[in-house]
């Protein structure tokens, strides 16, 4: 039967993918053959009846799907992400004339046809993979081990802020079949994810391998956007989880803005980290996208939300009441992540108010600021300070909270000491630090070095900070939001329409 079900699945995959609209209507005749998700391309019900496939509408359909599966094997060579770059070209929506951006879509180009050519092997098809769960995976691999590399590797990418990375990963991704065992994540949300399995499966001999498996169950192409290793307890796991999971025949697409041998670069312990720079680079290409065009500093950056000087409290407050409308903002707490609370100091209508102390003086992490993405769209942030030395673990706080604000399209409304740049003039890389001129009997100390904060990781997170706290201050970005809230309010008054009718 299941043979069967996964037929149809792949039906409808096929016609989906050649973006023939009359399929919905053919399935809503016909929704007596199998009851279907319509929210979701790629998520399909099992409650299926074993006589109901004998129903010649059934082997009208059965016999279509031949002919679209042809149709659809022979569309694979004028598809992938490269050519969806050109058509995005030719439509005006990107800009050409980027040799650095081309010379990476031909290398995404070339993963993209060698994982369609090797699906089968590759074990991409979801409806085709094994349904082992992942404490399964393990128990059996006590008695047979074995393991299974992908013939494909993956690809790394790396290079400079706003070259477009992210797109370029996106573009590659969204051309991808959705029957395929595919998942794309910024690389902070992933390691969270990593650590709650962890958690499930306490007491495990080892823990790091049931979650590998249950990571590769679920997808065996992995694409992880942004990848930068700060935290000890992620550089000690990195190297034997990853070993798990492209022995387990995983795939990795990932994006970062620092070449592998500079990952976690003078962090603690870092001896154990390097074999998974090796299996890194062993089991990836690595690209760098040497572009010097930032992209985000293109848009029309206006003043927008972002407040320079001292005592404007009272301008934040009154642009913050400003959108939160008829709301009375109040003081409330909110669930984070595996159980941890969180209090908002003022919040209404999606909108968070906070004091800089209250948010990145504490011991927060990217965890409780993706929590908060999560319950409010628009976060105010009052007094941010000039960094260096005295508040580098601050600082580190606040490039995770832009990271995480950037990721998932929030607002920024804030006040601070200076422009993004002049926030962050301060932090400097040991290289940055060894190539600045000596100072001389002129040059007081407290003109000079007094303050600096000479931090590799900071160093290099410096600039995509900057960068990306630039464009969320822009009109094209404050434009992208409005539309990701009208879409979303949209879809929970569906959802409430279809709760009162049900």
């Amino acid at each position: 039967m299941r043979t069967i079900v996964r037929s149809l699945l792949q039906f409808r995959s096929a016609f989906r993918n050649q973006g023939v609209k009359y399929l919905s209507g053919f399935a809503t005749r016909r929704k007596h053959l199998v009851d279907y998700n319509p929210v979701s391309d790629c998520k399909h019900t099992y409650n299926v009846k074993v006589d109901r496939f004998w129903h010649p509408s059934y082997i009208i359909a059965r016999a279509l799907s031949l002919d679209a599966a042809k149709a659809t094997i022979g569309d694979v060579s004028t598809a992938g992400p490269l050519v969806e770059y050109e058509q995005r070209i030719a439509a005006g929506e990107l800009a050409d004339g980027d040799s650095c951006q081309v010379g990476t879509l031909r290398e995404l180009q070339r993963l993209y046809d060698e994982l369609v050519e090797s699906a089968d092997a590759c074990r991409l098809d979801r409806y085709a993979a094994s349904e082992k769960a992942g404490r399964s995976r393990w128990l059996w691999s006590r008695f047979m081990p074995q393991s299974s590399y992908s013939p494909v590797k993956g690809l790394y990418l790396y290079g400079g802020v706003g070259t477009g990375k992210t797109m370029l990963m996106d573009l590659f991704f969204d051309q991808l079949p959705c029957n395929w065992r595919k998942k794309r994540i910024h690389f902070h949300d992933f390691m969270l994810n990593v650590h709650s399995r962890l958690q499930k499966h306490k007491g495990v001999a080892d823990p790091l391998e049931v979650v590998a498996g249950e990571i590769s169950d679920e997808s065996i192409l992995l694409c992880l956007d942004e990848f930068m290793v700060t935290d000890v307890a992620d550089a000690l796991i990195l190297n034997r989880l990853f070993r798990h999971l492209f022995s387990n025949g995983l795939i990795l697409v990932s994006t970062s803005n620092r070449a592998p041998d500079n990952l976690y670069e003078g962090g603690l312990q870092r001896d154990l980290f390097l074999p998974f720079i090796s299996t890194l680079k062993e089991r990836c290409v690595v690209r760098e996208i040497g572009s010097s065009i930032d992209y985000r500093k293109m848009t029309s950056a206006e003043q927008g939300f972002y407040f320079i000087g001292y005592d404007l409290s009272g301008l934040l407050k009154q642009k913050f009441q400003q959108l939160i409308g008829e709301h009375v903002p109040c003081s409330q707490e909110v669930e984070v992540v595996m159980g941890r609370k969180l209090l908002v100091p003022l919040g209404a209508n999606g909108c968070a108010y906070f004091p800089f102390e209250e948010l990145c003086d504490r011991p927060l992490g990217a965890a409780d600021y993706f929590g908060l993405c999560k319950n409010f769209h628009t976060l105010a942030l009052e007094g941010v300070p000039i960094f260096g030395l005295h508040n580098r673990t601050a600082a580190y706080r606040f490039v995770n909270l832009v990271d995480v604000m950037y990721d998932n399209k929030a607002r920024l409304l804030c006040t601070a000491e200076g422009s993004p740049q002049e926030l962050l003039e301060r932090i400097v890389t040991i290289s940055d630090a060894q190539q600045m001129a000596p100072r001389t009997s002129s040059r007081s100390r407290k003109n000079d070095d007094f303050d600096l904060c000479v931090d590799n990781e900071l160093g290099f997170a410096k600039d995509r900070t900057i960068s990306r706290l630039t464009e969320m201050n822009s009109k094209e970005y404050l434009e992208q939001h409005a539309a990701m809230l009208a879409e979303k309010q949209d879809s929970q008054e569906n959802a409430n329409e279809d709760a009162l009718q049900a």
